[in-house]
């Protein structure tokens, strides 16, 4: 293709001073100047803030007035405002194909030293700009239409939300939990900071509402397989595990789990952290949901020596006259079609033993905050009594912020939520036990509402509080009245001093994690993953839930640390983007694909492998790769690894990155 004459291009170039953001480092108005004399150019203009109306408004009245066949805005980042300036465009009657944008603030005044080597630099972009937009060609965007059916990954309170607020808005919605039963790990919570409400107050009419809403289709104890498609029309495969239970005819009476052969629970329970015991069979906690009863294969008699009295089967047969039990149960592969998927996988906890000097599994009074939430909930191993391993409740218990958190040996990050966990967790542990209850810290962040009036609340109790990092906690005791007892060693930044202190219990107050299989789940849903681990937001201010994968969006804790009204807002957010999306009914595929010259393939193969977002296939009956346009994002990796130079991109033909190329390196 050759570019039209420079007599028949009528170029309009505008430079924004983004306010001070340019402006202050980049010379524009010899940018402008510069940029009045290259070719094909009739009209340069600058002005403080291009995105605002008035300068939208400039380019609109160019267009019309001037007759301009491409415009080129030298800014800020395409991410932010490309879409702004090809609408302007469109307004005006061009293709907004025939707009490009240049990045002359992240990639000039915010990285550069000097004014002078800004400037000429800006000056080299603008060129490069002005050069390859004579070489671009009206495209069309394509339509697809969206299916109006939505999955949701992830049974906690944010999946629990977005599930709600999407089924009420008439749409059908697939909850996928792995687990057991939804609730996450706000079902294990006693109380809910700063207001200490009940936490299965809040969550169990939440969670019954997901059984009973006739939009929502729940998958519990499930997990996805299988995810292909693209945004408005994704397939995905759900794999059900076996419960060894019948969900339609369970009825959650706990007859099995009463009349097991196992007359104690022997076996240690996981929603209690490990600090009780449940059957092989059994339910999670008396508010799950699904209420269904499940086996474990690897503590059931039957499944290990096939010959158990099968106590449950008569038991669900004779209480419950029902027919629930079945040994013989498989993986069941479900197949769905959603238009969207919210990913809300949550985290996990810091494992408290990577850091030995604290004794966690070497003392047995030494808890994680989530196991002393468990014991302080009315349905946790004792009833809601904090005692200790030998009965007795403490008189003494210390506290351990930022353990994982805030620790350049382990996580840098902030956890967010335990300072105010902790608050909330020393307050429970005064108020039921009466000990003197100590709270070391490195620093108090209590941003949110209600929260430093919680803190205020928690000085008015007693509770102490030593500004300082805990540097081992040990059982070495150095006089009587520590025989038996805990001892911090920790220095006290506020009095300048090294403190021992005895207590009866250690509380260590695990910071938050991505899950174990945040890099498994990246892969599979085709997701940006922070170094950290955490699920990569499209822009964290702009775009906090949308993500590089269209149609794919994220809330809760899965995105980084939250506490439960973030984790509320953002699965509200994620819910809202889906319903724009679907109700909509089609979607714009953006035009800057590949495509393949079928003459000049050869079917070797190359490019399907290299494909990240498995967009290319190989036509048999041709003998040629093909792409699907609805899966190609345009990354261009197929364009580079093709031997025979037979796939091109649009927006990124070589002429159009030559003559790029060629206005850089003019001035």
């Amino acid at each position: 293709m050759k570019p039209e004459s420079h007599q028949t291009v009528k170029i309009g170039v505008y430079v924004c001073h983004c306010g001070a953001n340019i402006g202050k480092k980049v010379d524009v108005a010899a940018v402008v100047e510069y940029a009045k004399h290259l070719p094909g150019v009739v009209i340069a203009r600058d002005y403080k803030y291009m995105c605002a109306d008035p300068g939208q408004s400039l380019i609109k009245e160019d267009i019309k007035e001037l007759g301009l066949d491409r415009v080129v805005v030298a800014s800020c980042s395409p991410h932010l405002h490309e879409a702004t300036f090809r609408k302007a465009a469109a307004e005006a009657g061009q293709n907004p194909y025939l707009f490009h944008m240049a990045n002359i603030r992240e990639q000039v005044s915010w990285v550069t030293l000097e004014g002078d080597d800004a400037t000429k630099k800006a000056k080299a972009i603008v060129a490069g700009a002005v050069h390859r937009v004579r070489f671009h060609r009206a495209l069309t965007p394509k339509q697809e239409t969206v299916h109006p059916d939505v999955l949701i990954v992830g049974g906690g309170i944010a999946g629990i939300t977005a599930a709600l607020t999407i089924a009420d808005s008439g749409k059908k919605v697939y909850l996928v939990e792995r687990e057991p039963t939804i609730g996450g790990h706000m079902a294990k919570f006693d109380k809910t900071f700063p207001t200490l409400d009940c936490s299965s107050c809040i969550l169990t009419p939440k969670m019954n509402a997901v059984k009973e809403h006739p939009n929502i289709h729940l998958l519990a104890y499930s997990e996805v397989t299988q995810v292909d498609g693209y945004v408005g029309n994704f397939r995905i495969v759900i794999k059900k595990k076996p419960r060894y239970v019948i969900e339609d005819e369970c009825i959650g009476c706990y007859a099995c789990v009463e009349q097991c052969v196992f007359k104690k629970p022997k076996f240690i329970s996981e929603f209690d952290e490990g600090l009780g015991m449940r059957k092989p069979i059994y339910i999670p906690f008396p508010q799950a949901m699904p209420l269904k009863a499940i086996i474990d294969p690897e503590s059931c008699i039957e499944f290990r020596t096939h010959h158990c009295k099968k106590t449950c089967v008569t038991a669900c047969e004779e209480v419950a006259g029902r027919h629930a039990i079945d040994f013989t149960q498989q993986e069941e592969f479900v197949e769905v079609k959603a238009g969207a998927i919210i990913m809300a996988t949550g985290f996990k906890t810091f494992d408290a033993s990577q850091m030995p000097e604290y004794g966690y599994g070497r003392f047995e009074n030494v808890y994680t905050s989530l196991e002393i939430e468990r014991l302080v909930n009315a349905s946790g191993p004792t009833g809601g009594e904090i005692i200790l391993r030998n009965g007795e409740k403490p008189k003494a218990v210390g506290i351990v912020h930022c353990v994982g958190s805030r620790d350049k040996n382990y996580h840098s990050w902030c956890s967010l939520v335990c300072c105010m966990y902790s608050l909330k967790l020393a307050h429970l542990i005064k108020e039921r036990t009466g000990a003197e209850v100590y709270n070391f810290y490195i620093d108090m962040r209590t941003p949110g509402k209600g929260y430093e009036e919680f803190y205020d609340k928690l000085l008015e109790e007693g509770v102490h509080f030593i500004r300082g990092k805990v540097a081992e906690i040990t059982d070495a005791a150095l006089a009587p009245e520590e025989e038996g007892k805990l001892i911090f060693r920790v220095e006290d930044t506020l009095v300048g001093m090294v403190r021992r202190i005895p207590v009866d219990m250690a509380v260590l107050s695990v910071g938050l994690e991505p899950q174990k299989d945040h890099e498994q789940m990246r892969r599979l849903f085709n997701l940006s993953c922070s170094k950290e681990g955490w699920f990569q937001e499209r822009h964290p201010k702009l775009a906090p839930v949308s993500t590089f994968t269209d149609g794919v969006f994220i809330a809760g804790a899965c995105q980084g640390p939250k506490d439960i009204p973030d984790t509320v807002a953002q699965a509200q957010a994620a819910a809202a983007e889906v319903m724009a999306l679907i109700d909509h009914g089609v979607i714009a595929l953006e035009p800057n694909i590949a495509a393949v010259n079928e003459e000049k393939c050869s079917g070797c193969h190359v490019c399907i492998a290299m494909c990240p977002y498995s967009a290319i296939s190989y036509d048999d009956a041709k003998e040629t790769a093909h792409i699907n346009e609805a899966l190609c994002k345009g990354c261009g990796v197929c364009v580079g690894t093709c031997p025979s130079k037979a796939i091109t991109q649009q927006l990124f033909e070589d002429e159009q990155i030559f003559a790029e190329i060629e206005g850089l390196m003019a001035l």
